[in-house]
């Protein structure tokens, strides 16, 4: 038996079983919300004021209820809403759930008055203005619980990545990244004149490109990936493609694309060569005038509603040690440009000049510097910094312009005099009271992951992603995660 073999052996085992009862657990879960909420319309038909005619039909809803119930069911399946591969990412399995249940909705109203059916409008009403919502809510529930699941070990796929070992390395790290995906690379593929066992990040090398079929019947994979360098022509895939097509393994062709959103791609089949299209970035998007109203709109509100927790913060930092309310810092906005960016103080009056002994102490080596027991905090400055309450002074700058609500964080011009010429990308739109560094973990992050959460801000703007991490903002302050 060869190395590879063994290898082989080694790390074959059987993959999660639990994902083929994903469509059957969203059957389910559709079955138990439609028959309440058609319960629930046909007890509170009557309450509806805005139709008069309150005629008891319960007869016809008893026997037009489970046929309701039923056919909107058969339609989202009939729609593909019940398929393995629109679980756990993208838009796609709330698409087919949504225009599902108007296709039944139509079909309904449309049945009912050609067959003449006295069916109940407030039912109509309520089933469908309650259902549908209903129905979405319950695949959101299901997906949140399927991630984190994923994010625990569980409902994994097998998988395997065919390519160049950097490329390999590269998928690899993004799959590793993105844990709620449920992608468990078991081991590489790598081109035949390759004779390393690992890959660069140590990732097993399991067979060679060439006999990615065999490696796939014996590995019991669930998905194989084809990177840069897994292929010599488009014919050899689609013989892997005819080879595979009786086993239940995904060819997944991986571009060497990262960081970019799926709004900003197109995949355009010509001639039976599927062209991948991207948008150019949309940093410049994020400075148009709609963001900017929102802003303004949005700061203006909430320096009213928090005018009272204003006054309690600096009552509490006066009280402390009597030294000033807030601290002005020099930061770096759009393009480059220098503003004061406002914080209630949270440290003593002496923090900047206790600075360069912490850096030393502490090994500092460039980036953001943060410590989590930091001596230079005060007591009123804990308890601001453990809700982020030491921020709100800078919806201030937002009302000025000179921040946003949303977007990379605020740098120190130390930072920035470091900055390769990539990273001075994220100097391109204002920079945010939160964004995606907040919410995907603030101060615990990495200085590399917290810029490529920037630069991926940046490239890929979207009014909807702001509104999300606004969201999410809310959760991360309250968890506490990171802030310090």
């Amino acid at each position: 038996m060869t190395l590879l073999s063994v290898r082989r052996n080694e790390l074959t085992g059987a993959p999660s079983r639990a994902l083929r009862y994903l469509p059957t657990s969203a059957l389910l879960l559709d079955l138990a919300i439609v028959a309440t909420v058609g319960l629930l319309a046909i007890t509170g038909r009557r309450r509806l004021p805005i139709f008069e005619n309150a005629a008891d039909v319960s007869s016809n809803l008893t026997v037009a209820g489970p046929l309701v119930v039923l056919g909107w069911i058969l339609v989202i399946a009939f729609m593909g809403g019940y398929r393995n591969d629109v679980f756990g990412a993208g838009t796609d399995e709330y698409k087919r759930v949504l225009n599902a249940s108007l296709v039944t909705a139509g079909l309904l109203g449309v049945s009912c008055y050609l067959a003449k059916f006295s069916l109940s409008r407030g039912f109509f009403l309520l089933l469908f203005a309650v259902g549908v919502p209903s129905l979405i809510l319950g695949r959101y529930s299901l997906r949140r619980t399927v991630h984190e699941a994923r994010r625990q070990g569980k409902l994994q796929y097998r998988v395997a990545i065919a390519g160049l070992p950097s490329h390999v390395d590269e998928i690899a790290a993004v799959l590793r990244r993105e844990s709620w995906l449920g992608y468990h690379v078991v081991g590489a593929l790598t081109p035949a004149h390759d004779l390393n066992e690992v890959t660069g990040s140590g990732i097993p090398v399991i067979g060679s490109c060439e006999e990615a079929t065999s490696v796939v019947k014996t590995s019991d994979l669930d998905i194989i990936f084809f990177a840069g360098g897994a292929l010599s022509s488009a014919n050899q895939l689609r013989k892997i493609a005819w080879d595979l097509e009786q086993q239940d393994v995904q060819v997944v062709v991986a571009p060497s694309v990262t960081d970019v959103s799926g709004e900003r791609v197109r995949v355009r089949p010509v001639g039976g060569l599927p062209l991948i299209h991207i948008d150019p970035p949309r940093a410049t998007d994020a400075a148009r005038w709609g963001k900017r109203l929102f802003d303004v709109v949005s700061s203006t509100l909430l320096l009213i509603a928090f005018a009272p927790l204003f006054a309690i913060a600096a009552a509490r930092i006066k009280v402390a040690d009597g030294g000033p309310i807030f601290f002005p810092q020099t930061r770096i906005g759009r393009n480059g440009g220098e503003f004061r960016c406002l914080k209630f103080r949270s440290m003593v009056v002496d923090a900047e000049a206790r600075l360069a002994a912490l850096q030393v102490a502490e090994g500092y080596e460039g980036g953001l510097f943060k410590m989590k027991d930091d001596p230079r905090i005060t007591k009123p400055g804990r308890w601001l910094r453990r809700y982020s309450l030491d921020e709100l002074p800078q919806l201030w700058n937002v009302l000025r312009g000179e921040m946003s609500l949303v977007g990379p964080r605020p740098p120190l011009p130390l930072e920035v005099a470091t900055y390769h010429t990539d990273t001075r990308r994220r100097l391109r739109v204002r920079p945010g009271m939160t964004g995606l560094w907040q919410v995907s973990g603030r101060s615990d992050l990495s200085w590399s992951e917290a810029i490529r959460l920037d630069l991926y801000y940046v490239d890929n703007w979207s009014m909807l992603q702001d509104l999300n991490i606004l969201t999410k903002t809310v959760g991360a302050v309250f968890s506490r995660r990171g802030a310090y």
